[in-house]
């Protein structure tokens, strides 16, 4: 008889010890955040900055998580193309992974899932905004974790509304994961630019 583990319960140590997981501080295993980012049109630019003024004026009154799915990363999906072909979106998506030497089956669903056919493009963790991203970060890479292919890279999004930071997750040799900066919807400018890029960019490599 195997015991049930809920996802939301795991811990980041959990998540390294059970999958033998590593974190990877090489600078060179994630640069698809950083490199070949494709430009912004006006259309776009006026889009995202009244996203965040959608955000900014939102924030000031108590934003529970699918608030923040509405209010920003429905827009910013649509902005970024990801809701038409060859795209198309899944939420609440129920996946499990069992631990056989330990008798055990964690379970889980993923907040929204862009896909291309089956290919997952971006695994989504959103949390209210009063959460850290740390709190999501061992549930996206579990997620990630139940759709792996060798040597194909996985790409998850977590988000709280104002905070955003991309994640990737490979296995090689090894099973590694590493993760972007921060970008902050409150920082001068306007990091939702760099996001969406970061988004556009995580797509196109699926037409490689």
């Amino acid at each position: 008889m195997f015991e049930t583990i809920i996802a939301t319960s795991l811990t980041l140590h959990d998540i390294e010890t059970k999958f033998n997981l590593q974190f990877s501080q090489d600078e060179q295993f994630f640069r698809e955040w950083l490199d070949d980012l494709p430009e912004i049109n006006d259309v776009e630019r006026q889009g995202l900055d009244k996203l965040k003024a959608g955000y900014l004026n939102n924030i000031k009154y108590q934003m529970l998580e699918n608030t923040v799915k509405m209010v920003v990363l429905a827009p910013l999906l649509y902005l970024a193309d990801l809701y038409i072909p060859p795209f198309h979106i899944e939420s609440e998506k129920s996946v499990e992974i069992v631990l056989e030497n330990e008798d055990k089956i964690v379970r889980g669903s993923i907040d929204i899932l862009v896909l291309k056919e089956n290919f997952w493009v971006v695994a989504i963790e959103a949390k209210r905004s009063q959460y850290s991203l740390e709190v999501g970060l061992p549930q996206l890479l579990f997620y990630m974790l139940t759709n792996l292919t060798p040597e194909v890279p996985k790409f998850g999004l977590l988000t709280n509304g104002s905070n955003f930071r991309f994640v990737k997750l490979m296995k090689g040799d090894n099973l590694q994961y590493s993760v972007s900066r921060l970008f902050d919807i409150f920082n001068p400018g306007n990091d939702l630019h760099q996001v969406f890029q970061i988004l556009k960019r995580l797509s196109q490599l699926t037409e490689n």
